[in-house]
């Protein structure tokens, strides 16, 4: 059995849109709001990936307050100033993330002409291929960088972090293995199932700080996610309607859990907090996601006329990249200014901060983009003639690669034998995806 063609199973959107729009075969296709399942493909869904991306760079590129007193690094929050937590009600974009995933799948899964196995395993080589050269890059530098005398609790903390954010990976991986059942349950079920799903988040918060069992709060992360993955499906059926009821109705109940609930004003976590909305995720988050999806449905009209075509298309096969090296590029630049010269982050908000904002950015984009020129090509796994994959396979390589990440969202990139561990569990589920015979 031959690959699908990669456009096939990665298509962000398959939809109409509301004014002509290129396809992969350079002709345009007619143009209307979303109504029902076509194919095509669809602005406003790549255009929320962009804005995503783009704001988790700036969000984790802005926000730390970093000092270095010779011996330990210090990393702050400059979203702890008071009242800047309710930035965070836009700027906290993973839900809108979660819900453009939730389209992509959907479109792609519906269009795809192989059996759902092998749509997942093709979806698991595009997520787990471009982490092998992050961690062939990783692995060794902590260890060749402590021999030139890199100081080792700065360069603990950068290689820890850096595991830390693959955590997207491993709740997408699934939301990803489990499309094809949701997918299922959301053609004869329809708002049950994000209802249902719903249901789970509030009885698993009511759980949690009724009884101070804080574990079972990550169960949330399967209801909390989910629920807006499930969204996606919904707004490719053209059955996100009531834009502007969604949005008030999301912020709306999340301004009452924050008033009269135990949940914190912020929508990422702040040093110091005893509760964060985000690790797990809360009944909080979800409310704001539902407002953040609304929000943005509300103004697609105005957000697919943005003429954005040549930057989408120059960015749509970049995102993996910059999303699993923007933080190393944090680090490098971090350990220059930082810890070697000892120029420590002004006071959030203050005339210094502001001032050289602009310089920080500048340089974290120089050392970015000769990341991106580098590691970029790994976005495409190898074009192989792949042969027949059924559920067990597939449902063993997801585990693998699920297990592989969550591993390193654990213990980071620290020098020791977890980190290889990992690496080895990616391989062996990408060879689980391997060819076995050419058809």
């Amino acid at each position: 059995m031959k690959r699908p063609p990669a456009d096939e199973i990665e298509a962000p959107m398959t939809v109409l849109l509301d004014r002509p729009l290129p396809v992969a075969d350079g002709t345009s296709t007619p143009v209307a709001v979303p109504r029902s399942p076509v194919k095509g493909r669809d602005s406003f869904i790549d255009l929320l990936r962009l804005f995503g991306m783009a704001l988790v760079v700036l969000q984790h590129w802005t926000i730390p307050v970093l000092t270095y007193d010779g011996a330990r690094l210090a990393t702050g929050n400059a979203l702890s100033t008071p009242g800047a937590w309710a930035i965070t009600w836009i700027s906290q974009v993973m839900p809108l993330v979660f819900f453009a995933g939730g389209a992509a799948n959907a479109i792609s899964f519906r269009r795809t002409t192989v059996p759902a196995p092998a749509w997942l395993a093709v979806r698991l080589r595009r997520l787990a291929w471009p982490l092998l050269p992050l961690a062939a890059v990783w692995i060794p530098l902590p260890h060749i960088l402590l021999t030139f005398g890199v100081p080792e609790q700065p360069l603990e903390v950068g290689a820890r972090l850096t595991g830390q954010l693959l955590w997207f990976l491993a709740v997408y991986l699934i939301a990803v293995t489990a499309t094809p059942l949701l997918l299922r349950a959301h053609d004869r079920y329809g708002w049950r199932v994000p209802a249902v799903l719903a249901a789970g988040a509030v009885l698993t918060d009511v759980l949690r700080f009724s009884t101070g069992f804080e574990a079972a709060g990550y169960l949330n992360i399967v209801f909390v996610w989910l629920a807006v993955h499930q969204l996606g499906f919904f707004y490719t059926d053209g059955r996100l309607k009531r834009p502007a009821v969604l949005a008030a109705a999301g912020f709306g109940a999340a301004a009452l859990l924050v008033a009269y609930g135990p949940y914190p004003g912020s929508m990422i976590g702040l040093p110091g907090a005893e509760v964060s909305n985000m690790a797990p995720p809360t009944l909080a988050m979800l409310a704001v996601g539902l407002g953040q999806i609304g929000l943005a449905t509300l103004l697609r009209p105005w957000i697919v006329r943005l003429n954005t075509g040549r930057l989408v298309a120059w960015a749509g096969p970049r995102i993996m990249t910059v999303y699993l090296w923007h933080m190393p590029a944090l680090f490098a630049v971090t350990g220059v200014v930082v810890v070697t010269l000892g120029v420590n982050t002004p006071a959030p908000g203050s005339l210094a901060w502001l001032a050289g904002w602009p310089v920080w950015l500048a340089l974290l984009g120089l050392v970015m983009w000769p990341l991106l020129r580098a590691f970029a090509r790994f976005e495409e796994p190898p074009a192989l003639p792949y042969g027949k994959t059924g559920w067990p396979g597939a449902l063993v390589a997801a585990g693998l690669v699920g297990g592989g990440i969550l591993t390193l969202t654990v213990t980071g990139f620290a020098p020791g034998l977890a980190p290889a561990l990992a690496t080895i569990a990616l391989i062996g589920g990408l060879l689980l995806t391997a060819p076995k015979s050419r058809a």
